[in-house]
């Protein structure tokens, strides 16, 4: 049975603001009923709209004049099973035909029915073909659905049909913010404050925005303008625990996290933040457990896998790391960080000729090329499934590719892109697929289309590799230029920038990118320590060059570029000769 309220209790009440408020201001303009209740639905106030359209009904209002409205009513309160008796009949009146389905539409959207979603899109659109907010909608639909490219046409003409539309402007915001970073996505949340100011969902959005690009004072500002507007908002405390972790204080994050909603910290971003707080307050046993939720949830971020495999090594739970990752850590595609942690973990079990392969890799130069990601599905059972799914056809793409057959793959990839021509995912897959057969113009092709849909980092990455591939390293250094410009926390787009800035001999810019890789989590790599180290040295900066090298030696004594920058940089030290020439010894005892 579902809980409904006694509106007959709610009236007086509703009835009594309403006369406050008429008494506050100095001209109280008379509404017609359907005005005051449309009024209340455009402000959010289904519970205002809901009581108004009901006294309508009882003073002999039909049915169908007003179910469009009741049903957007019932939906902003999330009523969702009472919104479905005003509208899933479809009997509406010829002026309201046009909304009754766009309500619908958006309630078999929020229920997941996408389908029948697409059907209710289609009835309104035959009434009114020019309403911007109804391509918002179909847009998220689209999106949903796969249909990418054509969702970001739908966010276009919408802008086109109202350029102040609020909902149209945040849309546009949004995809823009996938596609071409951060910073481009803030102008349009910006013009869609304009139209807007007091829009709380909006403003969250470009709260959440201004933090990602490393702009806290105007965040708060931000945040401070929700609690003023809504106190009451739950939301408030997710900011304001993201703000707080960004500035080292995880006691009062976490604090500030509890605070927040169950549906702000279910989100995947808040169960990150959880994770990262919890291990810098010292809680690694419920670090781990949140993060193996979202490690399940997504198997193949490696952020996740590495600050989870971090949890569990600060936690002493050394058998279930090498459980978990030792395999994944001895794939030619495992980080050094990872290799570490399962070295260290067979170490702590006294599993030591175990431990050196990992640890000895770690301590290895990564070559930086793109390596084939092993799937999880074995081929024979890729093979038998078919690309069916989204699931399966990736599986079945990265079987056939580590298995040494990318034309096979790039078939699978093909026919999968066929079947889904404006999903990012379906281009991303084909440009691997393409890579993999060394067609590099036409995984440049598919992966340009994709990053005009979502740009995440390892499709940038993708594309800087098919750049080279075919000799086009400017344009390569310009996408990751562009990256950095709207992902600017992006550590390892500032250490390929620096690495780039410095085989060109510009060090004062190579400085600059690796400052700025190691001010945003490369503070303990290595590699980037030890290229510190050079361009100090190169700048006449001497000082700062040895103590990047000792900190870049004391991290990984094995490895080979950090004894190099320490024998080099105590070369320039009066009294370093000694020092060096041991180090140059061990350097020549090193295994290539």
């Amino acid at each position: 049975m579902t809980f409904r309220r006694d509106l007959t209790q709610l009236r007086p009440l509703a009835a009594a603001v309403l006369l406050l408020l008429a008494a506050c201001a100095d001209i109280a303009p008379d509404l017609m009923p359907i005005e005051s209740a449309k009024s209340s639905l455009e402000a959010g106030d289904g519970l205002a709209a809901e009581v108004a359209l009901r006294d309508m009904i009882a003073g002999g209002v039909p049915r169908s004049d007003v179910a469009a409205y009741l049903g957007e009513a019932e939906l902003l309160q999330g009523e969702l099973v009472e919104a479905r008796q005003w509208l899933e009949s479809g009997k509406f009146s010829d002026d309201t035909r046009g909304h009754g389905f766009h309500m619908l539409a958006r309630l078999e959207m929020r229920e997941g029915n996408l389908p029948a979603a697409g059907t209710a899109f289609d009835k309104s659109l035959a009434v009114d073909r020019e309403n911007a907010e109804l391509w918002v909608d179909i847009g998220r639909l689209r999106y949903r659905g796969g249909e990418q490219t054509q969702a970001v046409e739908a966010s276009m003409y919408a802008v086109e049909l109202d350029p102040q539309n609020g909902a149209a402007l945040q849309f546009r915001a949004q995809l823009l913010r996938d596609s071409e970073g951060m910073a481009a996505a803030i102008p349009w949340f910006e013009r869609a404050l304009e139209r807007s100011p007091e829009d709380i969902g909006l403003l969250a959005d470009y709260a959440a925005t201004l933090g990602e690009l490393g702009r806290a004072r105007d965040m708060l500002v931000t945040v401070r303008k929700i609690a003023r507007i809504d106190p009451a908002n739950r939301r408030i405390f997710y900011l304001q625990a993201v703000l707080a972790a960004r500035a080292g204080k995880f006691k009062l994050a976490q604090s500030l996290l509890a605070r927040s909603s169950k549906a702000d910290r279910d989100m995947p971003a808040a169960m990150l933040l959880a994770g990262i707080i919890d291990i810098e307050n010292g809680n690694y046993a419920s670090a781990a457990q949140v993060l193996e939720r979202l490690a399940t949830a997504q198997p193949d971020n490696r952020s996740v896998r590495q600050l989870l495999a971090r949890a569990l090594s600060l936690g002493g739970n050394d058998r279930e790391l090498v459980y978990r990752y030792g395999e994944i850590a001895s794939r030619p595609s495992a980080s050094p960080y990872l290799r570490t942690l399962v070295g260290r973990a067979h170490e702590a079990l006294d599993q030591r000729d175990q431990a050196a392969p990992y640890l000895d890799a770690a301590a290895k130069r990564r070559s930086g090329n793109l390596v084939a990601v092993q799937s999880g599905t074995t081929l024979d059972v890729a093979e038998a499934r078919g690309p069916t799914t989204g699931f399966d056809a990736l599986a079945l793409v990265r079987a056939r590719i580590f298995n040494g057959n990318p034309d096979a793959a790039r078939g699978a990839a093909a026919g999968f892109l066929k079947r889904f021509p404006g999903s990012s995912d379906a281009l991303s897959l084909a440009g691997d697929a393409s890579l993999a057969a060394r067609q590099f113009d036409e995984a440049l092709d598919h992966y340009g289309k994709a990053a005009a849909i979502r740009g995440p980092w390892v499709l940038t990455r993708k594309r800087v590799k098919t750049l080279q591939a075919l000799g086009r390293d400017n344009d390569a250094l310009a996408v990751l230029a562009g990256h950095l410009v709207g992902d600017p926390g992006n550590a390892e787009a500032a250490g390929l920038l620096a690495v780039a800035a410095a085989s060109r001999g510009d060090w004062p810019n190579a400085a600059i990118f690796t400052d700025h890789a190691l001010a945003n989590g490369r503070v303990r790599d290595p590699l980037m320590l030890s290229l510190r180290s050079e361009i100090a040295l190169r700048l006449g900066e001497v000082d700062l060059g040895v103590e990047m090298a000792e900190r870049a030696y004391t991290i990984q004594p094995m490895s080979e570029d950090a004894t190099r920058a320490l024998a080099i940089a105590y070369r320039q030290l009066d009294d370093g000769e000694p020092l060096a020439a041991v180090l140059e010894t061990k350097l020549r005892q090193m295994p290539d």
